[in-house]
């Protein structure tokens, strides 16, 4: 898995997915890969009143199932963002002092698994939580906004708010293109497409500055040629990363590299590879900026 480039189409007609296939397999000599399929929920939950706080203060949640994994992006006003705190802690520690760390910070993204056992754990626990938006599955509980939305032992919000369907193409042996119709629930409306390009052999974040261009060439030659299209690229910058990614949540504690030891070495080995680090776009890392664009995108457009 490599570097990838995300691309909204909000006024993409309803053959533009045709339109995309003739284009990658006639003018691309692409091939066809498999079926693209992802599904998105959106949850509530609002608590009581909290000290400081003159309204009560309302946590989203918003899911992405990709293949067997769950995205899951949890957002709590009243809690402070990882880029605020951490000044305030390094400040402390250069006084030898320290403050507390909070139970967690105000965008969180874990990823969890396999599908559906989110929503069993949220009615097991009778958890605070009720789906923005009510779907045929959902069991037609409404519940309130302190109370879970579904009966004792009745799955919370079984169907899915939105849905992306395409399709996976190869062009050549280093791209990927995904396509697909955004699709909202209940009803089926279609609300425009996205696209994602994948190049495969660039996996290490330093180097993806130089692909922008070239995933944009590419992106822009696999659109049809249609009349004022709308298109948003979608971007996230490493300081949006940064306030999600996990691991070492101060930030000021890593381990040092030791690749730069061998730097006079001019022999290469079977086993030299280039170390990993956290958030190059390899595995599952990849889908999970994918995730994060993806869910950020639909959500600041009011569909999640």
């Amino acid at each position: 898995m490599g570097f990838s480039g995300l691309v909204r189409w909000t006024n993409a007609p309803t053959t533009g997915l045709e339109l995309i296939a003739q284009n990658i397999l006639k003018n691309h000599q692409g091939q066809y890969k498999g079926k693209w399929h992802l599904s998105m929920k959106s949850f509530r939950s609002t608590l009581g009143p909290i000290p400081g706080y003159q309204v009560s203060v309302e946590r989203s949640m918003c899911t992405l199932t990709m293949d067997d994994n769950v995205f899951c992006v949890l957002e709590d006003p009243a809690a402070p963002m990882r880029a605020e705190w951490l000044p305030q802690a390094q400040a402390f520690a250069k006084q030898g002092q320290t403050i507390p760390k909070p139970t967690h910070f105000r965008h969180t993204f874990p990823t969890l698994g396999p599908p559906g056992a989110l929503e069993q754990l949220l009615t097991q626990l009778r958890a605070r939580w009720v789906p923005v938006r009510h779907t045929s599955g959902a069991g037609g509980g409404g519940g309130g906004a302190g109370g879970t939305g579904s009966a004792p032992g009745q799955l919370l919000a079984t169907g899915a708010h939105l849905t992306v369907e395409g399709h996976v193409y190869a062009i050549g042996s280093d791209w990927l293109v995904r396509a697909g119709n955004v699709i909202i629930s209940p009803g089926g409306a279609m609300k425009g497409m996205l696209l994602e390009v994948e190049y495969v052999p660039l996996p290490v974040m330093e180097a993806t500055y130089a692909m922008q261009p070239v995933l944009t060439n590419l992106l822009l030659s696999i659109l049809p040629n249609l009349p004022d299209p709308k298109i948003v690229a979608m971007t996230l910058g490493d300081e949006q990363w940064a306030e999600v990614e996990t691991g070492d949540d101060l930030g000021m504690a890593t381990d040092p590299k030791t690749d730069e030891d061998d730097e006079d070495d001019i022999y290469a080995a079977e086993d030299d590879h280039p170390s990993y680090k956290q958030g190059d776009w390899m595995g599952i890392e990849r889908d999970r900026r994918s995730a994060y664009l993806i869910i950020g995108a639909l959500k600041q457009e009011g569909l999640l």
